[in-house]
């Protein structure tokens, strides 16, 4: 297809004629509707810390609409199962256990999650992690996003808790990487902040921050490798580079 109307178009009918009535009929879907608005609630919050309580609050308070805890699990297990969407659990990489209920859910294919949303939503920074979990999960990696507790001493002399993020902890037998998503790095302070979580993890497997300019791999002191959106996608050995 050459004119972008026609590629919204199929992508849009595909959604509908076939993901979504599959999903409705094979699963006798009383409500469509809810089904409707669940979709395009997670298409327009890709990469943010979910579950279903706050789902149903959003239904809540944005849709005034109520639904129950257990129908949101059905239609986001539905939609998991028909490969629209997927689920990155969230791992506390220090205690090495799962954590909590909050997960992010990502699409499968961001044309459809663009179509969807009529292409008003393009988050560049969005996009591009979701792009980088899909291709995780085609090389056959086990994703999860991490978490780094850590305490730290407040100015009145107090130890607290705080946490950092690392967005992908990608596993594979004996493999672990941990991996950054970072549109652009501009500043001194931005690559501090894209760092933060990665320097206080004390194990030796290997961390990448994975930029949308298109540069030269390079590795700084503290071991950290920095490599180009491009070159990640396309070179399928880019993990060992």
């Amino acid at each position: 297809m050459e004119e972008a109307e026609d590629k919204a178009e199929y992508l849009n009918s595909l959604f509908q004629k076939v993901y979504i009535s599959d999903i409705v009929e094979r699963h006798n879907v009383r409500n469509k509707a809810e089904l409707d608005e669940l979709v395009d609630v997670l298409a327009s919050a890709i990469g943010s810390y979910t579950n279903q309580s706050k789902l149903v609050r959003t239904f809540k308070s944005v849709k005034n609409k109520s639904i129950s805890d257990k129908t949101i699990k059905n239609y986001t297990d539905y939609l998991i199962d028909s490969y629209l969407i997927s689920k990155a659990d969230r791992y506390d990489i220090k205690g090495k256990k799962h954590i909590g209920k909050l997960a992010k859910y990502y699409f499968e294919d961001v044309g459809l999650r663009n179509a969807r949303l009529g292409f008003r939503q393009i988050e560049e920074t969005h996009l591009m992690e979701n792009i980088i979990y899909n291709e995780l999960r085609v090389r056959g990696y086990h994703v999860d996003v991490g978490v780094v507790e850590y305490y730290e001493t407040k100015a009145d002399g107090k130890r607290g808790k705080k946490q950092l993020e690392v967005d992908f902890v990608a596993t594979k037998g004996s493999e672990k990487y941990y991996i950054q998503s970072a549109f652009a790095l501009p500043t001194a302070d931005k690559v501090n902040q894209e760092q933060r979580g990665l320097l206080r993890i004390s194990d030796f497997f290997r961390k990448i921050v994975v930029v949308g300019d298109n540069i030269k791999v390079r590795r700084d002191e503290n071991g950290i490798i920095t490599i180009g959106l491009r070159n990640f996608l396309l070179d399928e050995n880019s993990l060992k580079l």
